[in-house]
This record gives C-alpha cells, sequence and structure tokens, in this order.
C-alpha cells in the first residue's frame, strides 16, 4: 500500500475526544524555549493531522511517533500522554515528541518516549526545534519530579546531548520483488532453512482483526522467555488504530496455526513487531517460512524496508535469530536524562535481578501467567 494511501485510510479514523493533559494543563507548564521563533506546548487535539503529516514526512518518523500509538496505549494502559510539539510563528509543526508520564512502585515516575515502543524520541527539523525540545523537556521533568525521562531514539540525530544508553540494536534489510534476489541476500544456513521451509504445504492467512491463535501462541512464547503477557486487549487496540497499517499474518500447516505475527507497514517499510511459533512444528521451520513470506509479500507490494526490529546486543536468543539473516545491524541510541534517580535505571531481563522472578515464571502454569502478565507488564513499559 503506497505511503500516501496509509495516510488517508488513517486520517479518516474518528478522533478520541477529549483532552489528553487532564493532570496536567498548558498554563501548568512554564518552561521557557530558548528560541521565540520556535514555540513548544502541549500536543492538543486539533494538532492530529499536522501531527500524523509531520511524522509521515519526516526521514526518522516512525508507526511509535503517530497518534495511533498514543491513542492504543492510553485506552489499553492508562498512561497519561505529555505529547509535545513544536511550532514557528506561523503555526507550522517544526518538532514531535510523543511522551507518557508512567506511575508505579517499580520506576516510580518517570517520562518515556514510548512505552512498549522500540522507537521514539523526538522528531524535528532543525537543530534550534532539538534545542527547544531539550530545554523543555529538562524544566517540564523538574516540575514533574520524575526520577528520569527515557528517550528510545532509532538515529543519532535525534539525540538531545542526555546521558547514552547502548543496550540495544536494530536489523533492516532492503527488500525487492524478485524471490531469487531475496534468498541470495540470506546467508547460507538461514537460506538452506529457509528452502527447507518453503518444501512444506504451509500457507498464510492474513486478517485485520482479532486472532486467539495468535494470542495463544505469544502468550505461549512469553512464558517460555519468562516475560509477562499483555492483554488481550493491546492488541485489538492496535489493530483498531492503525486498521489499514497494521495486520496479523498466521501461517498454518496441516489445519493449525504454527506461527504468527503482527506486522506493522509504514511508509515504504514492512515492521513485524510481535510474532511467535510452536517449537513443536520448529522441523518444519515455520518461523523461517513466516519472515521469508512477508519480505517476499512486502517486496511484491512495492514495500523497500524491511525492520527486524530490536533485540539486546549479543544476547543470543532472538538476537542471533536476527543476526543470521544477515542484515545491517545498527545501534539505537537511547538517552536518558536522570532527574531524580542517580543511576540509570535498568528494567530489562538482562538485569541479574530479574533471573530468579523469570525462572519462576517460566514455570508457572500458562493460564495463571495470562492472568498475572497484564498487570505485571505495565510495571515495565
Amino acid at each position: 500500500m503506497a505511503a500516501h494511501l496509509q495516510y488517508w485510510l488513517f486520517s479518516m479514523q474518528k478522533p478520541i475526544q477529549g483532552s489528553p493533559f487532564q493532570s496536567l494543563q498548558p498554563s501548568q507548564i512554564t518552561a521557557v524555549v530558548p528560541s521565540a521563533a520556535v514555540a513548544v506546548r502541549p500536543y492538543r487535539e486539533t494538532d492530529r493531522l499536522s501531527w500524523d503529516r509531520f511524522v509521515f514526512a519526516h526521514p526518522h518518523g516512525s508507526p511509535f511517533h503517530l497518534i495511533a500509538w498514543k491513542d492504543s496505549i492510553e485506552a489499553t494502559f492508562g498512561f497519561e500522554p505529555m505529547y509535545l510539539i513544536a511550532t514557528d510563528g506561523d503555526g507550522e509543526v517544526r518538532g514531535v515528541l510523543p511522551l507518557f508520564l508512567i506511575r508505579n512502585f517499580l520506576v516510580k515516575k518517570a517520562l518515556l518516549s514510548s512505552p512498549f515502543a522500540v522507537y521514539g524520541g523526538v522528531l524535528a527539523d532543525s537543530d534550534e526545534v532539538r534545542a527547544s525540545m531539550a530545554g523543555y523537556i529538562r524544566q517540564m521533568a523538574q516540575e514533574l519530579g520524575v526520577a528520569y525521562v527515557e528517550l528510545r531514539n532509532a538515529y543519532p540525530e535525534q539525540s538531545l546531548g542526555f546521558e547514552k544508553v547502548i543496550r540495544y540494536v536494530t536489523f533492516t534489510a532492503d527488500i525487492s520483488h524478485s524471490e531469487t534476489a531475496l534468498l541470495e541476500k540470506i546467508p547460507r544456513k538461514t537460506r538452506r532453512m529457509v528452502r527447507k521451509s518453503l518444501e512444506h504445504p504451509m500457507y498464510v492467512h492474513t486478517q485485520n482483526e482479532w486472532s486467539a491463535d495468535f494470542y495463544d501462541l505469544y502468550s505461549r512464547n512469553l512464558r517460555r522467555l519468562g516475560t509477562p503477557m499483555f492483554p488481550a486487549k493491546h492488541f485489538t487496540q492496535l489493530l483498531q488504530h492503525f486498521r489499514g497499517m497494521a495486520d496479523i499474518r498466521e501461517v498454518r500447516f496441516n489445519g493449525n496455526t504454527v506461527a504468527a505475527v503482527l506486522t506493522f507497514y509504514f511508509r515504504d517499510q514492512v515492521l513485524p513487531y510481535y510474532g511467535a511459533s510452536d517449537p513443536s512444528a520448529s522441523p518444519i521451520a515455520p518461523n523461517n517460512f513466516m519472515y521469508f513470506d512477508l519480505m517476499r509479500w512486502g517486496g511484491q507490494n512495492n514495500y523497500r524496508i524491511f525492520d527486524f526490529g530490536r533485540s539486546k546486543k549479543q544476547s543470543g536468543g532472538s538476537y542471533d535469530f536476527k543476526a543470521h539473516w544477515g542484515m545491517l545491524e545498527r545501534e539505537l541510541p537511547y538517552e536518558m536524562l536522570l532527574v531524580k534517580r542517580k543511576r540509570l535505571p535498568h528494567y530489562g531481563p538482562g538485569n541479574p535481578r530479574f533471573q530468579l522472578a523469570i525462572k519462576i515464571w517460566q514455570q508457572l502454569p500458562l493460564s495463571l501467567t495470562r492472568t498475572l502478565g497484564p498487570a505485571l507488564i505495565r510495571l515495565v513499559p
């Protein structure tokens, strides 16, 4: 689907009514921006279309910068959006920052761009705008009394000069119309697994609605990893708000769903985001089939970039799986501004403090992890 058609479909959605700044109105923020030519202020509902146009046009824009992500996260988790927009004297958008205020006993209080997103941070059209955003964020963070601000930048050009957090990488690859060309780019070992998977009569069923098979596979996969499960509402909200830009692709074999992935489509990019497969089907390599078929479909439908997403550096597991596809590996230049905290927080599964909890979680009944997971996942967005 071409970018302009994606945007038309997206902009036709009915806006959600109500102010996103119920606890902190613009008059309560007294931050002074460095330049009178650029004004930074909280997002208003009337900014919806101009915000998304700016995101689509910006080279570092992502699905997680769109208002659809705000609407989805707010509806499912109730986190408070504190989105910021920079405009010039003519009212033209010059920069945007998706931002949520998180409050819980683990993180205390923090500003995050953005919860459950691998990419975030400021999108700006100049150094002047970035400086204005940085100054506003610093004072806003002090006034709110947060422990820290986390910006999940995808590119160094988004950086605001806060402390760098280099823990993650992302993988991307160019895709083409030619299945042969796609296969030739894949390293030998993975190419062999892809060809092996293509020998089996698997096929893909695509849908834009809730999928019980996807939820079952994904919740089992997260339990194996020792990670809390998302509420089902998270996926239904994403499919609703990203309608025309997201779907669920199920790989079926002998009447069973053996792999499934929720994928975003943004401009010329294909972004598989939540994926899982059935370990008992590993002899037929459904994961390899699923991702190769998605690349093949993307190339045939005029997409140019396959974004395999974030993994922790040299962590095994998903990192190794992605690295073996021969894609471009790029560090993600995340940043944190420490306000009340003295040390950088680390709430990921790589933190040694969480290893016992992970092992216990892996042994719990699946039904219990599905019940407890939605409450726990809110603590580590």
